[in-house]
């Protein structure tokens, strides 16, 4: 018996044709959907767009703050410079990742996100998922404020380089010359405690061993060291200890140019026992790992600390802290080690990414390019022409009196937040310069500061932010969280003496023991990756 398969290969195929025919239809659409969008673009300048169009941005709120993006005067001014509206999903700063990871899992998801706090990890794992688009044709051609910084700076493409060389997120940048700003918080001495003892500021770790000795016998009142954290003291010993090429991280280079982990080497070791000295002798002020940020700040405005590490005290103390502190040099070691290292200029890496829903990549990513150029910075960090600052007649930009002398009585970042953007979101995307900024690190006697330690300052920056393929990041992110904690938790038990040095060997044998050799070796294979991008 013959069956008959014609009618029914003859319906087959006409769905196959059928859907094709859709298919095409939709692709055609699409693509002219694009070329409009295209056309709407302008190749330079300003507007970016000659019809306007609306782009949905979600954007992480600092903490604390609330309030519109668009009622920000340099947001209001961008918006009719540039022709693009922006509709923000602003999130607080306690919900910025469950929002977030809510988004993504949804897949119910904004044309960019601002701002979000995005790690590395996660930009590279949707990024293969098709979810955040490349960024590197767009760049080349449509971003050239950022293209040319790239291009003077290849450390930043190295860092911005995701592991499959894709560029799929834009950073924060601090401008290489901005060197206050890679290099607070510094040393500051009380000149009043110094007079006290008959001494000149320290410039040794036995020298500053001696001082707080000295304050502690015969200045009882005045507390020898203080701090928002004992993380700040380390940070500044670091250079005086072999250590500070790296400042603040688990991992630095040792003198042969190769990656070691710090927190096992001899020379950490000798400045834990340094600093469990100045603690157990009742040298460092005992509420250091609990101390609120507000009462540490009321107490040094009051001169209560003979020596602390912060930033500038004039702009964030006062002026009677600002005459009270003298900053300091770097303090030689036991070694002769003296040296500070400046922090890396690329501050943060996933400040913006653009998503797969996104129509208009092109002026997406002009929009987000301009913040990188000098009129972008000044607007971003300054606000709003005679209105939040002025020209002077030396060409230099200074706020106006409406900001540093309030009607209402708003301290000058208050008052600055209602004109200047950046102080709303978390990282975005920019640069930050020196000219324009005009935070504590700019201060007059900040920059005196810095200029002091200068001839002191590491020929080597700090390191980037790594970025690590899909294998890595499937495996570090729990073996780093275990051991960074444990580093904590011991480094505060030695300093203290809940733990005694005799039980130093046990401690890097339980590192190990937490998988430090698989995560040196994905550390060392990152670095490896960032410099031979």
């Amino acid at each position: 018996m013959k069956v008959k398969t014609l009618p029914f290969l003859f319906v087959i195929v006409a769905t196959m044709l059928l859907i094709t025919a859709c298919s095409d239809k939709e692709d055609n659409a699409e693509n002219q959907a694009n070329e409009e969008n295209l056309e709407n673009v302008n190749e330079s300048g300003m507007p970016i767009v000659d019809e306007p169009i609306t782009l949905d941005f979600f954007v992480g709120l600092n903490p604390g703050v609330e309030g519109d993006l668009n009622e920000i005067s340099s947001m209001r001014q961008y918006t009719e410079m540039s022709n693009i509206n922006i509709n923000w999903e602003e999130i607080a700063y306690d919900s910025v990742e469950e929002k977030r990871n809510l988004a993504l899992a949804s897949g119910s998801l904004p044309h960019a996100f601002y701002g979000a706090n995005l790690p590395p990890s996660d930009i590279f794992k949707y990024a293969k998922q098709g979810t955040f688009i490349k960024l590197d044709d767009l760049i080349e051609e449509h971003a050239p404020n950022l293209k040319k910084i790239l291009e003077e700076y290849p450390d930043v493409r190295k860092a911005i380089t995701y592991p499959d060389g894709n560029i799929y997120s834009l950073p924060y940048l601090r401008s290489p010359d901005f060197i206050s700003a890679q290099a607070f918080p510094l040393m500051y001495f009380n000149r009043e405690s110094l007079d006290t003892v008959g001494m000149e500021k320290p410039e040794t770790t036995e020298e500053f061993y001696q001082y707080l000795k000295a304050i502690k016998e015969e200045n009882p009142e005045i507390t020898p060291f203080g701090s928002t954290g004992m993380y700040t003291l380390i940070g500044w010993l670091e250079g005086s200890f072999g250590l500070g090429n790296n400042r603040g991280s688990l991992i630095d280079k040792d003198s042969e140019g190769n990656l070691r982990f710090k927190p096992i080497t001899d020379n950490y070791k000798k400045m834990l026992e340094y600093v469990n000295k100045l603690y157990t002798e009742g040298l460092i002020d005992k509420s250091i790992y609990t101390i609120e940020w507000n009462q540490y700040l009321a107490n040094a405005a009051e001169g209560k600390y003979a020596s602390t590490v912060f930033y500038d005290p004039t702009t964030v103390l006062g002026e009677k802290a600002g005459e009270i502190f003298e900053s300091a040099i770097p303090l030689a070691g036991p070694n002769g080690d003296q040296q500070l290292t400046l922090t890396t200029y690329v501050f943060n890496i996933g400040t913006f990414v653009i998503t797969n829903t996104n129509e208009n990549p092109v002026a997406t990513i002009k929009w987000a390019d301009y913040f990188y150029s000098d009129e972008g910075a000044k607007l971003r960090f300054m606000g709003e022409e005679g209105v939040s600052f002025e020209e002077t007649s030396d060409g230099e930009f200074e706020l106006t009196e409406q900001i540093t002398n309030n009607p209402d009585g708003l301290k000058t970042e208050e008052a600055l937040r209602r004109h200047a953007h950046y102080l709303t979101p978390l990282p975005d995307p920019g640069i930050q310069k020196q000219k324009y900024f005009k935070g504590s690190e700019t201060a007059p006697t900040a920059l005196e500061a810095v200029e002091k330690i200068e001839p002191y300052l590491s020929d080597e920056r700090g390191l980037p932010p790594f970025t690590f393929t899909e294998e890595e990041n499937r495996k570090l992110p729990a073996i780093a969280t275990d051991i960074s904690k444990y580093v904590d938790e011991m480094q505060a038990k030695f300093i203290t003496g809940d733990i005694p040095f005799s039980e130093w060997d046990n401690y890097v044998e339980t590192l190990k023991q937490m998988n430090l050799d698989e995560y040196m070796e994905i550390q060392n294979d990152a670095l490896e990756r960032f410099e031979n991008n």
